[in-house]
């Protein structure tokens, strides 16, 4: 058994394969029409075929039967679970006892400043704090308000 060296690497058999070469007559087995059959738009020079063209035949897109619907009136909202709520307090990130949207934001637990906060009542909340947020869930509010804590609704204001 050899041993591999630089000196005697070779290909896989199969992983490379020859050049089509087009136009270069007829012993290259590509001559004559030079793979682009005969006349129509696709043998002459310049032609351009949009990537969605499907020769003619009705587009896949408009074969395909439209279904759903879309909302135009829907409201996006980024959400916080009052155990995230609880994590920031505890971990000393929220000092005083309040919290709304802007501090959430500089804290990291939402993304953007310009989207609506929701609250949500996924965890456990053991500490009094005064939240302010767009909109709250039914279990939120009971959560928040059981420990001892206030809830104060934003509307926003259309600008």
């Amino acid at each position: 058994m050899t041993s591999i060296t630089l000196s005697n690497l070779k290909y896989a058999k199969g992983s490379r394969k020859r050049v089509k070469r087009i136009g270069r007559g007829q012993g290259s087995g590509h001559g004559g029409t030079s793979t682009r059959g005969h006349k129509g738009e696709g043998a002459r020079a310049g032609t351009h075929y949009r990537a969605w063209f499907e020769g003619g035949q009705m587009p896949l897109i408009r074969r395909i039967p439209k279904y759903g619907f879309h909302n135009p009136f829907r409201k996006e909202y980024q959400v916080v679970n009052i155990g995230t709520l609880g994590l920031l307090v505890e971990e000393g990130k929220i000092t005083e006892g309040k919290i709304n949207p802007e501090i959430l934001y500089n804290v990291g637990a939402v993304s953007k400043k310009n989207i609506p906060v929701k609250i949500l009542g996924n965890g456990e909340l053991k500490v009094k704090i005064e939240v302010t947020a767009h909109s709250f869930s039914k279990s939120a509010l009971s959560k928040i308000e059981s420990a001892g804590g206030k809830v104060i609704t934003l509307t926003k204001s259309k600008s």
